[in-house]
């Protein structure tokens, strides 16, 4: 049979009779094979008292099993229960759950009542609990008219909160109207009525809404009363209010602010009585009014609080002990006290109790003729009646069954036959409840049967427990013979011991108790037998033990270690150093037998360790290696101290332990100071920590320890040359276990998915836990919301996920330690958040206001907090260029984005490009990412100056035209409204003639600029305007051509050109000749000017300077930006070899650094497009940067003839 075992043993008498064991028919938890005809049991049933949610549908449970399969029927209210009548209830196939369709139809309160289910088959009839369905109730609050109270300061207040009656009573808890928790204290409270009690008010308890909120957790429905209004005044105030009424000695004298002794608020008067039930918490409440607040003490008359199972709640106001039993019935006596003194009061504590077992009935499997008992004992207070039930019926007047007696908590069967068969039901019952438990008698007639495996293979080490099951069930119970070897007879010897339940143990196995083992269980039906196989191994040996070695630094060493094992078994031997790995260093090698160890240093010194494991043993030997200097000297050593020894440990106490040493020889130099080191090894073998460090001279120190930590010490000494070698560890000394002193850190929680919560933590270490079964309470709840903390116990871990949360909601976490000894001190809470999920809503009222062509300002509206659903990032703008507004069939181009972080409502787009046509939108941002984007918003930029002509070239020189040719700008940036062509001859001595300012029409790309002096050279200056301004201008300089012979064609280099012709010019005679003239006028000139000059008067030139000044040779001021010379720093210098100008005259945007903004027009006259002038110069004339590209020409004479035109 398969029967719950107990642990006693059945040992054979020393004599020769067979190894037999007849097991009691007393057997408890007995289980039939299931293939077996059995009565019924019930496996699963509805609570007692079954609270129903009316709003869902009744499920109502009953499962059973027997063979034949049960069937199912159910009473209610006493009488039986017609479901077929019923179109709103359904039963389970193939069981007889019901199912009460009330959403569909129907009232909850319909189905009220108490409902018993009954499974029958043809062995009998097992019945359920009773089942009482009541549909849970939240009641709405009686209306009521609330007057403000108004009351002094100092003074003591109830605030009465008298919830509606609901099922289940409701929980109780005071708000305001923002639903905040209104703050609680030792001088403010809510008592287990629900009131709120005031020790004494203060001013800042004046408040108009005072609330008391029930909620009932069942229908997840919250009812709230009136508010209530509190208002405190001072004396003075007081008077003010109520003067008329009262007289100063009746209400409002000075001692409204004094101080007073405490006195009760709850309970009344000097006792009071409690009864509570045995296994519940019993909790008693005392709240006291004084001035200063009082605190509350708690004692047990003639007794003491128990330890563990004591808890203070609500400021030590209200005592509760779980699990409460009998014992904890008697005087509680709370104390309450402030500094005028104090009061008590006795509750008088009676612990009941509803029944609970003693001995419950158990199943019973007889066979026919076979005796038997059912016991159903229980216990409680007061005594509970017991009663018996035979398939459902009263005994009284149940069949009547001749085999059957009963005597009082016992029924006794003799001689049962297969009608015995039975489901009987056992009733204790007391005044605060009742006990229902079904027994069945089942009579079969069952040959036996071995549940074991057969041929199962068991292998044992010689010398050690060998255990052989052998499972097994039958009716009549059967007696167990084994028998050894084929043809063996029963086993006789009294080394066999022979366990209730079939299991074979040998105690001591031999070589010889190798083989074939069988089981028989017989009974008067049959005979089953099945065999179990026993090997005996010869235990793993080491027959060659690694040695003690000294050696000299810098030798080699060898360790042997043998290993003799059963040739079945293959053992696999690994070496340790000081219980650890070997050091990762090719200097240590192991052959098959060896270690070996080459060139020795200090460092190896320690304990080696050869270990041999098969499956099923293993074995371990051990050698010490001392490492010596190669050669003491006779002169005075002078080193680091010789480590400590004699480590003894004393006064072993659970937090604190004396360690005591013997100074190794401090080596001529002083010992300074001890440092002591601990190892853990249950957490941490091998690691060793720093414990602390003493004086040179103390050999003993007192060591405070940590709960469940197996402590080794070592010592270390330590001179001014250096410190000694650690010390042999001291012997284990392993602490007591006890609850953790800390909780974990770096809590955190952070959601990874829009609808979870991960918590996260730093783990405690193995040394912290202080003691076995690590483990954390995680708890949390919704910072804002009203639930109950909800707590999950996990393992050693550090990371826990709630699922199922709303999206971004702020939770109260904590993560609380505990092990098999107890928690952790309660943990401060830490806010975290569920995920985050993409905002839902786009910004609104998106404006942009354009600042200028390249700037624009954009406004909009925040969106709401709530449709963030995470921490808010910022603001991203998209925008892009859609399309010119010039040129409408442009492609779109990459969007831009800017983001403005945390709250802003506006921000700058920079960088615009002038007259462009632009769409934008804009999201809000959070740790999840985008929120959808706002409507999109059109603007343009208005125009600006534009780029540069993108090129200039000046090409067909003659003796008196140019011919420029340009390429519109790259960026007009609006629309082009004219070209604005300035230039100016160019002396030998770098000088600028005249400006002269033309404007020239939007749409040419070529102009002839004629009646040019030849020979000559000319500055440009070129750029584009716009309705916004002058754009960057470009420049060139070109050379006019001595005559039409010396014109080379457009394609050839101007430099180049002008060098040839020079060089023509200057060896012709008329040329010559010329040269001549004009520097013999030159001289007579000179010979005039300086005689002018000495008698004081002003020379030709000078005179017409002056008579008539010319705006274009002004010294150009800053504030109007008229020209002067041409006297820019690089312009005083002689053309340069390696101009950056093109030999083609072109120069690009890029070789220009003049810029036309700064700049605007000069000269009103304009020319014709033949180039022909058609004006005067007049008007502002304003400085043109003089910079240039310089001809690499040499000077020549036709310079100097230039340098006077």
């Amino acid at each position: 049979m398969q029967l719950k075992i107990m642990p006693k043993k059945k040992h054979l008498s020393a004599g020769r009779a067979p190894l037999m064991l007849f097991l009691c028919q007393m057997i408890s938890a007995l289980e039939v094979p299931l293939d077996l005809v059995q009565p019924p049991t019930i496996t699963q049933q509805s609570p007692k008292d079954y609270i129903i949610d009316p709003r869902e549908n009744i499920v109502i449970q009953c499962e059973a099993k027997g063979k034949p399969s049960p069937s199912f029927s159910w009473t209610r209210n006493g009488t039986h229960f017609d479901i077929d009548k019923d179109p709103l209830v359904t039963m389970k196939p193939g069981s007889g759950t019901l199912t009460i369709n009330i959403m569909s139809e129907g009232k909850a309160e319909t189905y009220e009542g108490v409902y018993q289910c009954t499974a029958r088959n043809e062995r009998g009839a097992a019945i359920s609990n009773n089942i009482v369905i009541r549909p849970s109730r939240s009641p709405l609050w009686t209306k009521e008219k609330l007057e403000p109270i108004i009351l002094r300061n100092g003074q003591s207040l109830v605030l009465p909160c008298r919830p509606p009656i609901g099922l289940p009573p409701p929980i109780i808890f005071w708000m305001d109207n923002s639903f905040q928790r209104l703050p609680q204290s030792e001088r403010v409270s809510q008592g287990l009525n629900g009131d709120l009690y005031f020790s004494n008010v203060l001013p800042e308890d004046t408040r108009e809404d005072y609330i008391c909120y029930a909620r009932f957790n069942h229908t997840q429905t919250i009812q709230q009363k009136q508010p209530i209004s509190v208002k405190v005044i001072s004396v003075d105030e007081l008077n003010d209010t109520i003067a008329a009424n009262l007289s100063d000695t009746e209400f409002y004298g000075a001692k409204s602010h004094r101080q007073r002794p405490p006195t009760f608020l709850t309970p009344d008067g000097n006792t009071s009585r409690k009864e509570e039930l045995r296994g519940n918490v019993l909790s008693l409440e005392c709240i006291a009014e004084g001035l200063p607040t009082p605190i509350i003490y708690w004692i047990k008359e003639d007794g003491t609080l128990p330890i563990n199972r004591t808890f203070y709640r609500n400021f030590k106001k209200t005592l509760q002990i779980v699990q409460v039993t009998e014992a904890d019935s008697g005087n509680y006596q709370c104390i309450a006290k402030n500094a005028l003194g104090a009061i008590h009061h006795t509750i008088s504590v009676t612990v009941k109790a509803a029944p609970y077992w003693i001995i419950a009935p158990q199943n019973l499997v007889l066979s026919p003729e076979e005796d038997g008992t059912l016991i159903c004992r229980a216990n409680g207070n007061p005594k509970p009646r017991i009663s018996w039930l035979s398939n459902g019926v009263p005994i009284e007047i149940a069949p009547d069954d001749p085999s059957r007696k009963i005597d009082g908590d016992t029924i006794i069967f003799s001689k049962v036959q297969e009608r015995s068969s039975a489901v009987y039901q056992c009733n204790a019952s007391n005044e605060y409840g009742y006990l229902l438990a079904n027994a069945f008698v089942n009579v079969l007639a069952e040959p036996p049967r071995i549940l074991t495996s057969a041929n199962t293979l068991y292998q044992v080490i010689a010398n050690r427990p060998a255990l052989l099951d052998c499972a097994f069930f039958g009716s009549p119970l059967p007696t167990i013979e084994w028998f050894k070897g084929a043809k063996g007879s029963a086993l006789r010897e009294d080394i066999y011991v022979l366990h209730e339940n079939g299991t074979l143990e040998i105690p001591v196995a031999q070589k010889d108790s190798t083989g074939t083992y069988t089981c028989v269980a017989r009974n008067k039906l049959g005979m089953a037998n099945n065999d179990v196989h026993l090997e005996i191994k010869d235990p793993t040996r080491i027959i060659k033990q690694p040695e003690y070695a000294v050696v000299q630094r810098g030798s080699t060493v060898s360790f042997e270690c043998k290993v003799k094992h059963d040739h079945t078994l293959i053992p696999t031997v690994m070496w340790l150093k000081d219980h650890g790995e070997l050091p990762n260093d090719g200097r240590f090698t192991v052959d098959k037998d060896r270690l070996v160890v080459a060139d020795v240093n200090d460092d190896d010194g320690g304990t080696y360790t050869c270990v041999a494991n098969t499956t099923l043993d293993n074995v371990s030997a051990s050698a010490v290696l001392s490492v010596v200097a190669p050669t003491p000297t006779p002169a005075p050593i002078y080193d680091v101290p010789n480590p400590p020894f004699d480590l003894e440990l004393t006064d072993q106490l659970d937090r604190s332990v004396q360690l005591s040493w013997t100074p190794g020889d401090d080596n001529n130099s002083p010992i300074t100071k001890f440092i002591i080191e601990y190892e853990d090894a249950m957490h941490e073998p091998g690691l060793w920590h720093h414990q602390t460090e003493v004086p040179g001279t103390q050999t003993t120190a007192q060591l405070k320890l940590s709960p469940y930590v197996n402590y080794s010490f070592r010592v270390m000494a330590e001179n001014n040359l250096g410190r000694s070698l650690p010390s042999e560890a001291s012997e284990q000394y392993l602490t007591k276990a006890a609850e953790p002193d800390k909780n974990p850190t770096a809590v955190e929680g952070l959601g990874s998915e829009p609808d979870n919560l991960v918590i996260t933590w730093k783990p405690l270490n193995g040394f912290e836990s202080n003691g076995p079964g690590l483990q954390y309470k995680v708890s949390w709840r919704q910072k804002d919301g009203d639930d109950e903390w909800t707590s999950v116990v996990v393992a050693n871990v550090s990371k826990y996920i709630v699922s199922g949360t709303p999206t971004f909601v702020p939770y109260l976490i904590k993560v609380q330690a505990l092990n098999d000894a107890g928690f952790a001190p309660e943990p401060a809470a830490v806010m975290g958040h569920s995920g985050e999920d993409l905002p839902m809503v786009a910004p609104g009222n998106v404006r942009v206001n354009v600042v200028n062509s390249t700037l624009a300002e954009v406004h909009w509206d925040p969106v709401p907090l709530k449709s963030i659903r995470g921490h808010l990032q910022g603001y991203r703008i998209y925008y892009w260029k859609a399309q010119s507004s010039l040129t409408r069939n442009r492609r779109h181009i990459e969007k831009k984005i800017l983001t403005f972080q945390g709250s802003k409502t506006h921000g700058m787009l920079p960088g615009l490009e002038p007259f462009s046509h632009y769409t934008l939108n804009v999201r809000v941002v959070n740790g999840k990412g985008e929120g959808p984007a706002s409507p999109d918003k059109v603007f343009n930029t208005p125009e600006g100056v534009p780029s540069a002509p993108s090129s200039l070239k000046i090409v067909n020189p003659t003796l008196d035209s140019l011919t420029l040719e340009w390429e519109p700008p790259s960026h007009p940036n609006g629309i082009l409204t004219e070209y604005t062509l300035k230039y100016q001859p160019i002396n030998s001595t770098h000088e600028l003639g005249p400006l002269v300012d033309l404007k020239i029409p939007a749409n040419k790309t070529r102009w002839i600029l004629k009646n040019l002096n030849f020979s000559t050279r000319y500055k440009f200056y070129f750029y584009a305007q716009t309705a916004a301004g002058s754009g960057i201008q470009i420049t060139e300089e070109a050379i006019t051509t001595v005559d039409e012979a010396g014109i080379l064609p457009p394609d050839v280099g101007a430099g180049k050109a002008m060098a040839s012709r020079q060089v023509d010019i200057a060896t012709q005679g008329w040329f010559i000749g010329l040269m001549c003239a004009v520097a013999l006028l030159i001289l007579i000139l000179l010979i005039v000017c300086f005689i002018r000059r000495n008698k004081g008067g002003k020379y030709p030139v000078k005179e017409k300077e002056d008579a008539h000044a010319d705006p274009e040779i002004q010294p150009m001021k800053e504030d109007d930006g008229t020209f002067g010379e041409y006297s820019d720093a690089e312009d005083h210098k002689p053309l340069k070899k390696g101009s950056r100008t093109p030999s083609d005259r072109t120069v690009k945007k890029e070789d220009s650094d003049d810029s036309l903004v700064d700049y605007g027009e000069g000269v009103n006259g304009q020319f014709n497009e033949d180039g022909s002038f058609i004006g005067q110069y007049s008007g502002k004339k304003e400085k043109e940067p003089a910079e240039g590209n310089e001809s690499s020409e040499a000077p020549s004479p036709v310079n100097a003839m230039n340098s006077f035109v």
